[in-house]
């Protein structure tokens, strides 16, 4: 930030003290193509400006869809208390919150805490994808401070509430904006159906309503409907869109994009890329590519990269992590789809094993449905407990 411009107060810092925006029915989002799979690769060299060319001149300029008219987001109530979002949280965690309090209330009708009713409690967390190592750190404290004493499954939910809490904090953190970068880069990458279109037009619709000037990179040139679909996000939104035909080269149209946001004075650039797996060499190429080429205009972009994962996915979850951090500077991660799971849980496994931030979370379709990450109401939530 340069000393004499002061920080915009970001909707991240904003969201603790007030509450959520008024909701809105966005598209439906389009059905994802089988998946492209990818596989590691070790390493991400910054490559000399003359070994990557940028667009080629016989490649059609990029399209530029100029954004729609519309009220200002950032003038938008905000006065609606938190407890609105707190009860949709709790809500989009029915699922996972069923699953793992049912077992631990089965387990109780007002007995003392003996090693047969810790065992089955730690086999009800392993199941509700909390992870074998969050498990037995929740019951091995239980045991510690209950053994051998009367408890009810209400008093032992929110023991692990509160445990679970102490190991979300850490990660709970917003994404910090850089006033001083013009634009700050922010790279999105996650497998097909992670939801990394509609995520990257929700938080354009939260940055802008923060009077942040942004512009979206339609990166996923694999699906005309990907492109198409975040054209009608961006247009919700209210943020331009650059886009080429489906098939142009993606690295080309991150560079062209990054140049146009630079000219235009943007904030804020979010690139789409196309999902990807692990079992596809090229693809994931094509993503260390992104970044290189990106690099000859701003040496430290991306400034942020986010990997969107799929709360449904379990813990299939860990194995995306670990291969995209290999292939990505992946240094935050952004859960969806937890309204439609019941392994909720996962998250609580994935910020006691690779501690990366945990920026947002999304519980629902609605442009309004993704938000910070809040620690204590996601434990008291998945616990049945009130926030």
């Amino acid at each position: 930030m340069s000393e004499t411009e002061p920080e915009k107060k970001g909707w991240f810092a904003r969201f603790r003290s007030r509450g959520a925006p008024a909701n809105e029915t966005p598209p439906s989002e389009t059905p994802q193509p089988a998946e492209r799979q990818v596989e590691k690769q070790t390493d991400i060299p910054v490559a000399p400006p003359s070994a990557e060319v940028a667009p080629s001149p016989s490649e059609p300029p990029p399209e530029v869809l100029d954004a729609a008219p519309g009220p200002d987001a950032g003038k938008k109530e905000e006065e609606v208390e938190a407890k609105g979002w707190l009860s949709r949280l709790r809500a989009g965690l029915a699922k996972s919150t069923k699953r793992v309090t049912e077992s631990i209330t089965s387990l109780f009708t007002k007995k003392k805490l003996d090693q047969e009713t810790l065992n089955e409690l730690e086999d009800a967390l392993i199941q509700a994808d909390l992870g074998v190592s969050v498990a037995a750190r929740l019951i091995a404290k239980l045991g510690k401070e209950r053994f051998g004493k009367e408890v009810t499954d209400e008093e032992v939910r929110a023991a692990f509430a509160d445990d679970i809490a102490e190991i979300l904090q850490p990660v709970a953190m917003p994404l910090a904006i850089d006033s001083a970068r013009k634009p700050h880069v922010v790279l999105v990458v996650g497998v097909n159906g992670s939801g990394k279109t509609t995520t990257i037009a929700k938080m354009a619709h939260l940055f802008k309503g923060e009077g942040r000037k942004v512009m979206l990179a339609a990166g996923d040139t694999f699906r005309a409907a990907a492109v198409e679909q975040l054209k009608v996000w961006g247009d919700r939104a209210g943020v331009p869109v650059i886009s080429k035909p489906t098939g142009a080269d993606a690295a080309g149209l991150a560079y062209e994009a990054l140049e146009k946001a630079r000219a235009e004075g943007s904030d804020v650039l979010l690139i789409d890329t196309a999902g990807r797996l692990h079992n596809k060499t090229n693809l994931m190429e094509e993503l260390a590519k992104i970044v290189r080429v990106i690099r000859k205009i701003d040496p430290s972009a991306p400034h942020s990269c986010l990997l969107v994962l799929d709360a449904t996915t379990g813990q299939n979850a860990h194995a995306q992590v670990e291969t995209f951090k290999t292939m990505s500077p992946i240094d935050a991660l952004v859960v969806t789809k937890l309204d439609g799971s019941a392994k909720g849980g996962v998250l609580v496994a994935l910020a006691e094993k690779f501690k990366l931030p945990v920026v947002a979370i999304g519980i629902g379709e609605g442009i309004d449905d993704l938000r910070p990450f809040e620690a204590r109401a996601f434990a008291r939530g998945l616990m049945g407990l009130p926030a």
